[in-house]
């Protein structure tokens, strides 16, 4: 099988969630937000978040700032906070030195994605990325993992992993790229979803396993 391994980015190789939290409470701080205006913020980002999110804000609460430059300002926010352990950027050094070929494929809008790749230091770590943004698709769609494929200079029939934390879009749409899948537990597993081939509880796990099969 070829030594190729994709990953999610939130919720598998960052953390996401904290991030989030701190980004609403920083731009809440900043423009003086009302107390529900930061907890629509908290709820409607909470699965992901765009720059429309931020012209509803503007309408919903009558807010003066253009959502330009409110989405510009979360995004500057979300990209600060973002964290990547450093254990986990230790293991994908270490499958690159193994020759491993390592792809990104995210969900999200392109501009706030590629600044969390950036910051975290994961964007040096990757030879392709593909952000749903760059499409308008999402995961599970077939195509944005055919992108990935080709920004990393591989093909999806030659094989590989697809690591992440959503059953469907990680897990089944890994399965139906043709790509073996390791999920790591926590959301709810669909019933009528095919399992992955291995359950982990962090991505380090998952890296110790890709870094075994190539010994």
């Amino acid at each position: 099988m070829a030594r190729t391994v994709f990953f999610d980015l939130d919720g598998t190789l960052a953390d996401r969630q904290s991030a989030l939290s701190d980004a609403v409470s920083g731009l809440s701080r900043s423009r003086a937000l009302p107390l529900d205006a930061e907890q629509w913020l908290r709820i409607e980002l909470a699965d992901r978040a765009t720059a429309g999110d931020f012209a509803r804000l503007r309408d919903a609460f009558d807010l003066e700032a253009s959502a330009a430059d409110l989405w510009q300002e979360y995004v500057d926010l979300m990209s600060t906070a973002v964290t990547c352990r450093p254990e986990v950027l230790e293991g994908l050094a270490r499958l690159r030195a193994a020759a491993w070929t390592i792809g990104i494929i995210t969900n999200g809008a392109s501009d706030i994605q590629r600044a969390k790749l950036a910051r975290t230091g994961l964007a040096s770590l990757a030879d392709g990325v593909a952000v749903s943004g760059d499409l308008e698709i999402r995961k599970p769609d077939l195509e944005l993992f055919e992108l990935a494929a080709s920004r990393c200079g591989v093909n999806l029939a030659d094989g590989g992993w697809m690591i992440g934390d959503n059953p469907a879009g990680d897990i089944g749409g890994g399965h139906q790229a043709g790509l073996r899948t390791i999920w790591l537990r926590g959301r709810p597993w669909p019933d009528d979803l095919p399992r992955a081939h291995h359950v982990v509880d962090d991505v380090t796990d998952a890296i110790t396993i890709l870094l075994n099969e190539t010994e």
